[in-house]
């Protein structure tokens, strides 16, 4: 493996476990659990707090995802016409890093809970934006067959990256009830008070450094295009955007795998974003049994992932596709079905360990099959780019991810809200899996590119 492919890597080992520590397995849970105190103390019963604070969770989630979504494909049109993505990476690391730290302050009392929120989003947003141009460097690291095993791979090393920083939080960080970290020191070594949750606060600041220390790989063994590169004519980014989304009438292959990866998704972020919360407000987990959870959960999303890799290389990018989704339809079907009470209507004794087990399996399920659902998105999209716009690509692909982001997070809330239920905030998401799926009807596996230009033609990077 050259060191230009093990740079890209190293950007999803880097960038992970913002997704893993802080959407999914710890600040999520925390965020929740500090909001649904901080809504109790105002005189809310249990079950209400609970959902008000699965609504601004949502909320949050929501805006960022806006703003990501209308934001991808105009940043993607300028740095694909000056040939520069590394000075917006560089922009989106540092704002990464300082959101991620500011994350600090969150204090348990929930007494600034949307400045915690709001740092959450701006990192997340950062978070994301990034990605857009480092996607759109895979296309120039190999020929296109190849860049699902690539892409696979790459997803597999992050989730290796998140595994390990999980552990190490987990281990070192994050407070149990008994005040006692995972290994059962106190939290930061005695150095953090685990009564006012300094240990799991300091997950932010871990996050960030993490990201600084191993994006230095990335930022070595990758570049820009020389200037010997050519540019691509300037004019209006807004112009150039609206004429590419105007094409995709003479591209139906692209115009299907974007809508039907736009709600599949959707759907899937709705998934990481419920899942920890859920754990917590139905099962009555804390939020280091969360992280244990995590820790399974990415194992299985590093191995499927690689394994889809190699499915995507000998099968193409949408028979992985289409197998994932079908089986995340009957994962949150089974946890639609669940309490701690009963399994589809079918009451289990009292303080059976079932709902546990099953939420276990629908974990390993849910890390592993997003892993390769993402990855064999990324694959198929890549098949769907011209050579010289891959950016301004992967920004319509950003676009078609985010344009609807609020439809998930939105629709948890309101069946939350609606049912007084939590576990009933799954049920969107199976519409949204369902209708994702019937869009790629017409979605070509090697996509629009064949017989346009050859696979072999000069990398861009």
């Amino acid at each position: 493996m050259n060191k230009r492919i093990l740079g890209w890597f190293f950007f999803d080992w880097a960038s992970q476990p913002y997704h893993t520590l802080l959407v999914t397995f710890i600040f999520g849970p925390f965020f929740a659990a500090t909001a649904t105190g901080y809504f109790a103390g105002t005189g809310l019963d249990e079950q209400a707090a609970d959902a008000r604070a699965q609504s601004l969770w949502s909320l949050g989630l929501t805006f960022a995802g806006l703003v990501v979504g209308f934001g991808a494909p105009f940043l993607g049109a300028m740095a694909d016409r000056s040939r520069s993505r590394m000075p917006w990476i560089v922009g989106f690391s540092v704002v990464y890093v300082l959101a991620a730290a500011l994350l600090w302050g969150t204090q348990p009392d929930g007494s600034n809970l949307f400045f915690a929120l709001a740092m959450f989003a701006l990192g997340f947003i950062a978070a994301e934006y990034a990605l857009v141009f480092t996607n759109a460097q895979l296309p120039g690291l190999a020929a296109h067959s190849e860049t699902g095993r690539l892409s696979g791979s790459g997803f597999a090393f992050g989730y290796l990256g998140g595994l390990i920083a999980l552990i190490l939080a987990l281990s070192f960080l994050v407070e149990q009830s008994s005040g006692r970290t995972l290994i059962g020191i106190a939290p930061g070594f005695g150095l953090l008070d685990a009564e006012a949750r300094e240990g799991t606060r300091a997950v932010g600041p871990f996050v960030a450094v993490w990201f600084g220390v191993f994006m230095i790989p990335y930022f070595l063994w990758m570049r820009d295009p020389g200037e010997a590169a050519a540019r691509r004519p300037q004019g209006s980014t807004i112009a150039s955007v609206a004429a590419t989304i105007r094409g995709l009438r003479h591209r139906p292959s692209l115009a299907s795998f974007l809508a039907g990866s736009m709600l599949y998704r959707d759907a899937l972020n709705g998934l990481y974003g419920f899942g920890g919360t859920y754990a917590l407000l139905v099962l009555d987990w804390e939020i280091t049994r969360i992280g244990v959870f995590g820790i399974i959960s990415v194992i299985s999303a590093a191995g499927l992932s690689w394994l889809g890799g190699r499915l995507d290389r000998r099968l193409g990018p949408k028979p992985v596709i289409v197998g994932a989704v079908v089986i995340l339809i009957l994962v949150c079907v089974t946890i639609a079905g669940m309490t701690r009470e009963a399994l589809f209507g079918m009451p289990l004794a009292e303080g059976s360990s079932l709902p546990d087990t099953i939420f276990l399996v629908c974990g390993v399920m849910i890390g592993g099959l997003g892993g390769t659902l993402q990855a064999a998105s990324r694959s198929l999209m890549v098949r769907h780019s011209k050579p010289g716009a891959e950016t301004e690509g992967f920004g319509l692909y950003g676009l078609a991810g985010r344009a609807t982001s609020f439809l998930a997070p939105a629709l948890i809330g309101v069946v939350t809200a609606a049912t007084g239920d939590v576990r009933n905030g799954v049920l969107p998401l199976i519409l949204l899996f369902i209708l994702g799926l019937l869009l790629l009807r017409w979605t070509q596996s090697e996509g629009d590119r064949a017989g346009q230009w050859s696979e072999t033609s000069s990398p861009h990077v």
